[in-house]
C-alpha cells in the first residue's frame, strides 16, 4: 500500500511538471482543497453545454484509465454517471451528476483519478454565463476527507489536470480540435 501511495505521489508530481501551470488553487489543507478557474469561450452557452456533456470529444486520453477518451460517457441527468468503459467488460465511475441545467450549469460528485481509492469525496460545479462573444465557463472542484498524509499536495496537480481538460473543451468549441493551439483566456 505504501508503494502505491508513492507511485500516486510520483504521478501527481510528474503531472505538476508536465502540465502547464494554471495556478487556481483556492485553498489547500490537510483535509481537503478547492480549485477553480474561469475561461472565456467563443461559443454560446447552449453550444458549450452540448459539448461539455460529451467528454469523449474533448477529455484527454492520457487522463483516463483505459487511455481512450472515446470510452467516456456522461449521462447528464440527476443520478447519471460520468463513466468509462474498460477492456473485458470493466468500468469506472468517475463522477455522478447531482444537478444538470442545460446551457447553465452541471454539478457532479465524486473523487477523480487516483483520489478514488482514498477516503474522500468531491463536488465539481460548472457554470456557464452568457457574455459578449460567447460564454464564461467557471468551474470549482472542492474535495475533502481523510488521507493519512493529507490532501494539500493534490490540489495543484488536480487543478492542472482539470484546467487542461477545460482548455481542451474550449479548443474543441473554437477550433474543432481538442488540442489547444495556445494557452490563454484563463483568468
Amino acid at each position: 500500500m505504501l508503494r502505491l501511495a508513492h507511485m500516486v505521489a510520483g504521478f501527481l508530481i510528474a503531472l505538476a511538471v508536465i502540465c502547464p501551470a494554471l495556478a487556481a488553487v483556492n485553498d489547500a489543507v490537510a483535509n481537503g482543497f478547492s480549485v477553480g478557474q474561469t475561461l472565456q469561450i467563443a461559443a454560446s452557452p447552449a453550444q458549450v453545454y452540448a459539448q461539455l456533456i460529451v467528454p469523449a470529444h474533448w477529455w484527454s486520453s492520457a487522463h483516463t484509465f483505459s487511455h481512450r477518451a472515446e470510452n467516456l460517457i456522461l449521462d447528464a441527468k440527476a443520478g447519471g454517471c460520468w463513466c468509462e468503459a474498460l477492456p473485458n467488460g470493466g468500468s469506472v465511475q468517475h463522477l455522478i451528476v447531482v444537478n444538470a441545467v442545460p446551457g447553465q450549469s452541471l454539478v457532479l460528485r465524486g473523487a477523480l483519478g487516483p483520489l478514488q481509492g482514498q477516503g474522500v469525496d468531491g463536488a465539481l460545479s460548472i457554470t456557464l454565463k452568457p457574455m459578449a462573444g460567447g460564454t464564461e465557463l467557471s468551474f470549482t472542484y472542492n474535495l475533502g476527507g481523510y488521507r493519512k498524509d493529507g490532501l494539500q499536495n493534490f490540489a495543484a496537480p488536480v487543478d492542472r489536470v482539470l484546467g487542461e481538460q477545460m482548455e481542451r473543451l474550449k479548443s474543441v468549441l473554437e477550433t474543432g480540435s481538442p488540442e489547444p493551439k495556445t494557452k490563454g483566456n484563463v483568468k
